[in-house]
């Protein structure tokens, strides 16, 4: 994830080259705003650094480094959660700066797994079942979390409605409901 893929007057996050290779946005949580911009003015600060130090440039997907040849070095750009320090570029041998690695993720939602006293195995995955799941229970309908999911089949979705303990269409029946 990069800076420029938090957009804070959207309250959005995209989240480039998830599974299937697509990008998807997705709500960005209030609660968590503070803290991304404090991120942010981190990166910066780390950023202004390595350019002091001779790097400050960030690997660039696809033909974007040919077709825009300073935006390696722009803020923009940089990894909003970056490795702790400079590494060669395993493509070029270039020195630069990486993202944190997806283990370091891993290992904090098993620290905080452990520290809750939860038993059942919980990987990163399970976050974004329990957001669907999360949202069903809140009554919004199945095609909005389709999108927010990214799900190209609605029947991806309905998958999530089996949860609840509901019919298929995830609908409780109004004489059911106690209202």
């Amino acid at each position: 994830m990069r800076v420029k893929d938090i957009d804070f007057e959207l309250h959005t996050i995209t989240v480039r080259s998830g599974k299937g290779d697509k990008d998807r946005v997705t709500l960005l949580p209030a609660s968590v705003e503070e803290r991304l911009k404090n991120q942010i003015t981190f990166v910066i600060k780390l950023h202004k650094r390595d350019i002091e130090d001779g790097f400050g440039e960030v690997y660039l997907p696809y033909a974007l480094a040919r077709k825009y040849p300073s935006a390696a070095r722009e803020t923009a750009w940089q990894y909003l959660f970056p490795s702790s320090r400079i590494g060669a570029d395993p493509r070029s041998g270039v020195l630069r700066r990486h993202h944190q690695h997806e283990t370091c993720v891993r290992k904090a939602v098993t620290r905080a797994r452990l520290q809750a006293g939860i038993d059942k195995p919980i990987r990163c995955h399970t976050f974004r079942h329990s957001f669907a799941t999360r949202l069903l229970q809140q009554g919004y309908d199945l095609r909005t979390i389709q999108k927010l999911l990214g799900h190209t089949d609605v029947k991806t979705t309905e998958i999530y409605t089996h949860v609840l303990g509901r019919g298929a269409m995830g609908v409780v029946s109004p004489l059911d409901s106690g209202h």
